[in-house]
């Protein structure tokens, strides 16, 4: 049988290289983010200065918004700058034992599952889109939907990577405290 050494190491680098991923990502979405920032601006420049639109870069905005929003949601939470409901989690009530409880218990029973449930059920939507080369019904759109469409279950696979890294850090803190 394994020891409480031998399993706090596995989790302890399994936490490490599942966080790892989540930080590369997010550093990567932040570069989108700066893209992002420059190509409204353009366009804004553009639109009231000019008064020359494009629909190219409207929806490159909204397909760059997309992909920040879905692909930096692991990093969000990684570094616990997601949104929380925290009517009983900041509470005196709650000692750090408790919450690594309540992290592991919404971890197994609320984050994972849901994040499964988003990636099975978006990937029919993903592969219908690349089979038919779906693009922008409008004149002048993007074409390859299908790439803002993978964003969903990508976005949802991070997520749910950092799902477990958390779970598994909750767990070395819950085991931690049993010495």
């Amino acid at each position: 049988m394994y020891s409480k050494n031998h399993i706090l190491s596995f989790l302890k680098k399994s936490t490490a290289g599942l966080e790892n991923i989540s930080e590369w990502s997010g550093r990567l979405i932040a570069w989108l983010v700066l893209f992002m920032v420059i190509l409204v601006s353009y366009d804004v420049a553009m639109r009231y200065l000019f008064r020359s639109g494009s629909i190219t870069l409207q929806e490159l905005e909204w397909h760059l918004f997309s992909m920040i929003f879905l692909l930096g949601a692991a990093y969000t939470f990684k570094h616990n700058d997601h949104v929380r409901l925290d009517l009983f989690y900041q509470s005196h009530y709650m000692n750090d034992l408790k919450r690594a409880w309540v992290n592991i218990i919404g971890g197994v029973f609320f984050l994972v599952p849901f994040c499964l449930l988003v990636i099975i059920s978006s990937w029919p939507f993903v592969f219908q889109s690349f089979i038919h080369m779906e693009g922008s019904p409008d004149p002048g759109g993007l074409p390859w939907r299908w790439l803002i469409k993978a964003a969903i279950p990508l976005g949802f696979l991070l997520l749910m990577l950092q799902g477990i890294a958390d779970i598994f850090k909750n767990l070395i803190r819950v085991l931690e405290k049993q010495e």
